[in-house]
């Protein structure tokens, strides 16, 4: 009696079928872990925000010190009132320029440096906000008062907001850059107008401005380490934030230095470091001509 031959064909349909089915398989288990890691991003981010604001507001008011208008180098130069803090803040004006024309000028083809064109307004507000700090911060050092400090960090404001939704957009998503761009901008504005406010009632209170900058920055450096980059450049973005924390220490110790020195002021080597970590921004988005892509760093 012969034996009953197996269905070769039918064999072969049955390991593409099963080999199917393991693949449908992984990809569902790859998209899981790819929603669970999105989720604690997201997650880090969330709590790390209301964290900041619970640790602001847990504690009174700060009122603005007025010793804070005293800066270490008050020499005269040229007619200038304490000169080397009011033309330290050149270096702003050309920092912003150079990155407003790399924004608009330097790239014809807007998709060199970015994959939507839209990409572009954040850091165009950034840019903007230094140029106008370059204003402002002059402005104030003539004459340092509570009063002329309103123009000094209100367009440092429009530059951290500009920065934060930056990075949304480029590490999150798109539209969740799209959609904060505006409130950003109006809460940093707000920020510094309700300290302004507090210091004319005879209540001083710093508490929103602080976490407009410090909180703003940190939310940045989460998004950095949590978050995989869209764009080559990304160590300018780190030499940056380097360089904005090393200034604000030079800030801190602006009379030992000029102790020190005899020459120049923490406060003057504040602005020019500041201004330093604004070109490793222009130098980041210099970096992405022609190779927007990781891969064709």
């Amino acid at each position: 009696m012969p034996r009953p031959r197996k269905d070769s064909a039918s064999g072969f349909g049955l390991a593409r079928h099963t080999g199917s089915q393991a693949a449908t398989i992984a990809l569902i288990s790859i998209g899981g872990h790819l929603r669970r890691t999105q989720i604690v991003r997201h997650s880090v981010i969330v709590v790390a925000a209301f964290a900041a604001v619970a640790a602001v507001f847990a504690g009174p008011p700060v009122p603005q010190p007025l010793a804070y208008h005293s800066m270490a180098d008050q020499r005269s130069w040229l007619g200038i009132p304490n000169a080397l803090n009011v033309l330290s803040n050149l270096p702003f004006a050309v920092v912003g320029m150079m990155g407003l024309a790399a924004v608009f000028v330097a790239d014809v083809d807007r998709r060199l440096l970015f994959h939507d064109s839209w990409e572009r307004w954040p850091y165009a507000a950034l840019f903007v906000g230094v140029v106008l700090t370059a204003v402002g911060s002059s402005y104030y050092h003539l004459a340092p008062d509570n009063a002329r400090l309103v123009w000094d960090r209100l367009p440092m404001t429009v530059g951290f907001m500009g920065l934060l939704t930056a990075v949304l957009a480029e590490r999150v998503s798109l539209p969740v850059g799209h959609w904060l761009f505006a409130p950003l901008l109006a809460g940093g504005a707000a920020s510094v107008g309700y300290w302004h406010w507090t210091e004319v009632q005879g209540a001083g209170d710093l508490r929103l401005y602080l976490l407009v900058q410090f909180g703003s920055l940190l939310v940045v450096v989460l998004l950095l380490i949590f978050y995989p980059a869209r764009y080559v450049g990304g160590g300018y973005l780190v030499a940056g934030l380097v360089a904005y924390t090393a200034a604000k220490g030079l800030e801190l110790a602006d009379g030992p230095i000029f102790a020190v020195s005899g020459i120049i002021s923490g406060h003057t080597l504040k602005h020019l470091v500041a201004a330093g970590g604004v070109a490793c921004l222009v130098s980041m988005l210099r970096a992405r001509v022609g190779r927007l892509h990781l891969h064709d760093a």
